[in-house]
């Protein structure tokens, strides 16, 4: 598996970081630039989907309550933005942010929170590369040197995180991986997968990058794999090397449950 992937990445031109880890051990079986600072696109939505939850843990706050969207947080390309609305329930807000990857749902979210705190949450929970630096779809912001960055190391932490409920309450654990698991957008890693499979994920993606990561459930044995791509100059080719990894990858874990290994 590592040999036919280390050549899979060795044959494009893009910049390639990424993990696989069996869900309940601590070791990587794959890890390629872990530690890279890259632009995490939407991939933020997953730090500030736990620290929602967690602000709303802390507070005693409802999934219920009702945020307004503000005309400064809506942008296009947003579910929301369609239907014109002017109120969300902070549970709506984190399903679109999510499942659509809806850019006006997490601004209103980073408002609620505030810029700092949630980079204070996420270098408490033990993202060490990870900051949010601007809203979604400020590009003068972006223009002025300002992104949104992550790491292979800390995608892996959060969802080693999310798949052990160390962070949230079980309740509240329970909803964020449901969320991630109704995720609408499949043109990474579930992109060549046959069957039904189970898969808690986020994809990113902005012109120069695309990323995919999550937890995928078998039978047998779950594990989360990441694989984040810089550098691009064809998106769907990018995602397409994304949806080749992720069958090595599970065609490899497939083939143990077959063997009895």
């Amino acid at each position: 598996m590592k040999q036919i992937i280390r050549q899979m990445i060795q044959d494009v031109p893009y910049n390639v970081h990424l993990f696989v880890k069996e869900a309940k051990e601590n070791q990587f079986l794959i890890g390629e630039q872990l530690d890279a600072v890259f632009s995490s696109a939407s991939l933020i939505k997953v730090p500030i989907l736990l620290a929602v939850l967690d602000h709303l843990e802390r507070t005693n706050q409802s999934l219920d309550h009702r945020l307004e969207i503000t005309p400064e947080n809506v942008v296009e390309f947003s579910v929301l933005t369609e239907q014109k609305v002017t109120t969300c329930t902070i549970y709506e807000l984190l399903v679109w942010m999510i499942i659509t990857s809806d850019n006006s749902a997490t601004n209103v979210l980073i408002d609620y929170i505030g810029m700092e705190g949630l980079n204070h949450y996420f270098s408490n929970f033990g993202l060490t590369q990870t900051k949010l630096q601007r809203k979604m779809m400020d590009f003068k912001r972006l223009e002025q040197g300002f992104d949104n960055v992550t790491t292979a190391r800390d995608m892996a932490h959060v969802f080693t995180s999310l798949y052990r409920q160390t962070l949230l309450s079980q309740h509240n654990n329970t909803i964020a991986i449901d969320i991630l698991s109704r995720q609408r957008i499949y043109e990474g890693l579930k992109r060549y997968l046959v069957g039904d499979v189970k898969i808690a994920h986020k994809t990113g993606g902005l012109e120069t990058v695309d990323h995919d990561v999550g937890i995928i459930y078998t039978e047998t044995v779950d594990y989360i794999i990441g694989v984040f791509v810089t550098e691009v100059s064809n998106n769907d080719e990018a995602r397409q090397l994304i949806g080749r990894i992720s069958k090595v990858v599970y065609n490899e874990f497939m083939g143990k449950e077959r063997n009895g290994k």
